[in-house]
C-alpha cells in the first residue's frame, strides 16, 4: 500500500491528466474545474440563446474585429435538455423554475410544482443564509425568468403580484425593465389596487433609481432600478445615457453584493436575446448576444479575481430555429447584419407614416428609411410591393423584412417560437467541474443548491406551510 502522500499526489496527477485530456486546453485554463466550493454564484441566463446564436456572434466578432472566441467558449462544459413537464418545448417561467427550485413544471408555472404548490428557489434559500441577493435582466424584471427566482404564482402573467411579492423579499438588487407593474394607474402603471410599490421599497429602505445616471451614483444596496415601462430597449437600439448596459448593469450588481461577508447569489438574465428570436430579427438578436458576452466577460473578471465566485451561464431555451446558411447556399454574411442600425421595431416604426388623402388620411410605408437602417441600397419589386400591400398588418410587415435582412445573410428561421434543441452549460470557478456532461435542466439548480449547501425540499415545506401562491386573476402570459 502506498502512503497516503503519494496516493493523493498520483490521484492529482491522474485528474490533470484527465483534465486536459477531456478539455485539450492548458494547465492554467482549467481553474475552473477545481473542486473547491463557491461562496458566491453568478447565474448567468442568455434567455433564447442556442448554439447556432454563439455561432453567429462568433463569426461576426471574427468579421468585425478579427476575434476568434466568445467570453465563454473555453469554458463549455456540457449541455442542458429543456423539456418541461407538461410539453417537449418548455417556456422560460417553467424552464427557469427548474434552475431556480430544481423543480420540474408546466409551462407558466413561476417557482411552483405541477399541484400549484410554491417551491423554494436558490435566491430564497441564499436569503436565510444571510447572503446577499440580486436579480437583473434586460426584460421586465417581472417577466418569467426574474421572477421564477423572486416569487411564486401560478401563471406567469400575474405580473403585478409578482412586483408585490419581489419587494418584499429583502433582495439587495433589483436592477431591470416593467416599472408599470410597481405604479398605479393614476401615475401611469398597470396596477388596479392603488399600490405604489416605488414608494413601498422606498420607505423599506430602497434607494430608487430610473436611469444609468442614477445607478451609477448608487455606493450601497438596497436599490430598486426599473428603467423603463417595459421591457429594456434592444442594444441596436438602447440610448446609453438613458439606459445601462447588460455587462453595466452586471458590474454594479457585483459591485454592491461583492462585500457581504456571507457571500452573494446573483442571476443575470440577458432577456432580449429570446425576443428577438420571437420577432426573427437576425441583427437585433446578434446585438443582444454581444451584450451578453460582454456582461459575461465582467462577471468573469470578478470570479478571477476573487477565487471564491463561480458562475455558471446557461439558456432556459432556443428561440427562432435559427439557422445559419439557407436555400442551399453554403453561406452566410456577417457583413448584412453589420449594417443594420436598429430593431425591426423601431425601422418599421420609422418607415411607417400617416398622410392626408382626399380629406382623410391613410398609412404609408416609407421605403427609403427601410433602405437607410437596413443599410440596403435596394429592394425588390416584390418586396416594396409586401411591404406596401401589409402596411395595416404589423405581423406581415415584420415578417417581410425578416426576409428583406436575413435572406441576403443568409439567415434562416423555422419558428416565431421556442425550440427543444439542447442548449449550452458554461461553467467557471470552484464546483464548476460538477457540471461537466449533458444533463436535464432541474440537475443546474440541484448541483448550485447542493454546491451552496441549501436543502431546497426542506424549505419548501417550510415555505408551503407559510404561504399559498395566488390564484390566477389574469391571464396566462405569452409563452415567451
Amino acid at each position: 500500500m502506498f502512503p497516503s502522500s503519494v496516493r493523493r499526489a498520483a490521484h492529482a496527477l491522474l485528474t490533470t491528466l484527465v483534465a486536459l485530456a477531456v478539455w485539450g486546453a492548458p494547465a492554467s485554463a482549467q481553474q475552473h474545474l477545481a473542486p473547491d466550493r463557491p461562496q458566491n454564484v453568478i447565474l448567468i441566463i442568455p434567455d433564447g440563446y442556442g448554439p447556432a446564436s454563439a455561432t453567429m456572434a462568433r463569426d461576426y466578432l471574427r468579421y468585425r474585429d478579427d476575434a476568434t472566441t466568445l467570453a465563454l467558449d473555453s469554458l463549455l462544459v456540457g449541455s442542458v435538455r429543456t423539456f418541461a413537464a407538461d410539453s417537449r418545448i418548455t417556456d422560460s417561467a417553467a424552464g427557469a423554475t427548474a434552475y431556480a427550485a430544481n423543480t420540474k413544471t408546466y409551462n407558466g408555472a413561476i417557482a411552483v410544482d405541477t399541484d400549484q404548490q410554491p417551491v423554494a428557489t436558490l435566491l430564497e434559500a441564499a436569503e436565510r443564509r444571510g447572503m446577499a441577493t440580486g436579480i437583473v435582466a434586460t426584460s421586465r424584471i417581472t417577466h418569467a425568468t426574474p421572477a421564477a427566482f423572486s416569487s411564486h404564482v401560478v401563471d406567469r402573467g400575474m405580473e403585478n403580484e409578482i412586483a408585490a411579492q419581489q419587494i418584499a423579499k429583502d433582495i439587495e438588487v433589483i436592477l431591470g425593465g416593467g416599472r408599470r407593474h410597481f405604479l398605479p394607474a393614476a401615475d401611469g402603471g398597470d396596477r388596479r389596487d392603488g399600490r405604489n410599490l416605488v414608494t413601498e421599497a422606498e420607505r423599506n429602505g430602497y434607494q430608487y433609481v430610473a436611469n444609468r445616471d442614477q445607478l451609477d451614483a448608487i455606493a450601497a444596496p438596497p436599490v430598486l432600478g426599473l428603467f423603463s415601462s417595459s421591457h429594456m430597449d434592444y442594444e441596436v437600439d438602447r440610448a446609453p445615457a438613458a439606459q445601462p448596459s447588460f455587462a453595466e448593469m452586471t458590474a454594479k450588481a457585483i459591485e454592491l453584493l461583492q462585500d457581504d461577508e456571507d457571500g452573494y447569489f446573483l442571476m443575470v438574465e440577458a432577456s432580449r436575446i429570446d425576443h428577438a428570436g420571437h420577432n426573427n430579427d437576425a441583427a437585433a438578436h446578434l446585438h443582444d448576444i454581444l451584450a451578453y458576452n460582454e456582461g459575461a466577460q465582467v462577471a468573469l473578471e470578478a470570479a478571477r479575481a476573487d477565487g471564491n465566485t463561480l458562475v455558471v451561464s446557461v439558456s432556459d431555451h432556443e428561440t427562432g430555429g435559427m439557422s445559419l446558411g439557407r436555400d442551399g447556399v453554403y453561406a452566410w454574411d456577417p457583413a448584412v447584419l453589420d449594417r443594420v442600425q436598429a430593431s425591426h421595431g423601431t425601422i418599421l416604426g420609422a418607415a411607417l407614416a400617416t398622410v392626408p388623402v382626399d380629406g382623410d388620411t391613410i398609412q404609408v410605408i416609407r421605403p427609403n428609411v427601410i433602405r437607410e437602417l437596413t443599410g440596403i441600397d435596394a429592394l425588390t419589386s416584390d418586396e416594396l410591393a409586401r411591404l406596401r400591400t401589409h402596411v395595416d398588418d404589423p405581423g406581415a410587415l415584420n415578417r417581410t423584412l425578416t426576409e428583406v435582412v436575413s435572406q441576403r445573410a443568409r439567415v434562416g428561421w423555422t419558428t416565431g417560437g421556442h425550440t427543444a434543441i439542447d442548449v449550452n452549460l458554461y461553467a467557471y470557478g470552484p464546483g464548476a467541474n460538477r457540471f461537466a456532461g449533458h444533463h436535464d435542466n432541474t440537475f443546474v439548480g440541484a448541483t448550485l443548491a447542493d454546491l451552496l449547501g441549501f436543502d431546497l425540499a426542506a424549505l419548501t415545506a417550510t415555505i408551503q406551510q407559510q404561504v399559498d401562491p395566488t390564484p390566477a386573476s389574469t391571464p396566462a402570459g405569452a409563452n415567451q
